[in-house]
């Protein structure tokens, strides 16, 4: 009998639906038992989020601070012979249930020496945040081997508007004129294929899994122009969340007032720089493009586009 463990949290219930595509076809199988594992974070998170409160978590988030998390219900001390992470990104880095799940005692024992493929269903940034989740990975003694990423269906651009609107309205599509924001509902169905190929390989044989099960299954889909936006803006991140977190508590009026001028310098940073930035990267690509394209292979590992 082999044994995987799917570690989940979402919001939407959208990365909950794939998660279960996903697992459909492991679950079909007789010799595979899958456990399934909710992050309940000890104090709610809203949904919809309130505005200011969304940006309130930004320091704890991107310094990656773990909350209280319930007590997860699972055996620590059963062996899984393959684990799967199934995330959100906020704010370019993971969310916090599943930081604060990287971060507890139960993961140190259940992700030792196995085999972890990550799911990271989110509007279309999610390199940095995977970086962060491949660190945690690797200090747990955990072995990455595969990676699932399915994005936003309404494009980089729509996306802006679209996924804010959803978090703080509770709709996908809350008005006639904004696209549908989340992942298309056929990109959802057929991500049972990577369960297809999941089960291949652990009913394969007995041995433990050390290589990517996903090859040429497109698990994920780089967007080279996002490569430097997200590594500019992982910094400028990191810079405002030390600032922001030195304020006061998440709820204190200090943290709430730097929050302001914060939103108020990232939207000028949105309508202003961004666009300029992509300009200059798309007219400077051709001087780059093996640099690029070795990005782009990195970032697409372990299972590659």
């Amino acid at each position: 009998m082999r044994h995987v463990l799917v570690v989940h949290f979402s919001q939407t219930g959208q990365l909950d639906r794939l998660a279960q595509s996903v697992c459909a076809p492991l679950r079909e199988h007789d010799g595979i038992e899958v456990d399934f594992l909710a992050l309940e974070p000890a104090e709610p998170f809203p949904f919809p989020w309130p505005f200011l409160g969304f940006f309130r978590i930004f320091p704890e988030t991107v310094l990656m601070k773990p909350q209280p998390l319930l007590p997860l219900a699972v055996d620590s001390g059963k062996r899984y012979d393959l684990v799967i992470l199934a995330y959100q990104v906020w704010f370019l880095s993971p969310s916090l249930p599943c930081t604060s799940f990287l971060a507890s005692a139960e993961a140190a024992s259940l992700l030792k020496d196995t085999p972890v493929v990550t799911l990271i269903g989110c509007r279309n940034m999610w390199l940095m945040a995977q970086e962060k989740v491949k660190a945690r990975l690797q200090a747990l003694g955990a072995r990455l081997v595969d990676n699932v990423v399915l994005t936003d269906a309404c494009g980089t651009a729509a996306s802006f508007l679209a996924t804010p609107l959803w978090m703080f309205t509770g709709r996908q599509k809350p008005y006639s004129w904004v696209p549908r924001a989340g992942i298309d509902e056929q990109e959802l169905a057929a991500a049972s294929r990577f369960g297809d190929a999941m089960t291949r390989r652990l009913l394969a044989d007995q041995q433990p899994i050390e290589a990517p099960m996903l090859a040429g299954l497109g698990a994920v889909k780089v967007d080279e122009k996002l490569i430097a936006s997200e590594k500019v803006g992982n910094r400028s991140f990191t810079l405002w969340s030390r600032l922001l977190s030195a304020l006061g508590p998440q709820q204190s009026r200090r943290r709430g007032v730097g929050l302001v001028v914060y939103i108020v310098f990232l939207l000028c940073l949105i309508l202003t720089v961004v666009p300029i930035t992509a300009l200059l990267k798309k007219l400077l690509a051709p001087l780059f493009k093996a640099r690029i394209q070795r990005e782009k292979a990195y970032f697409a590992g372990p299972s590659g586009e």
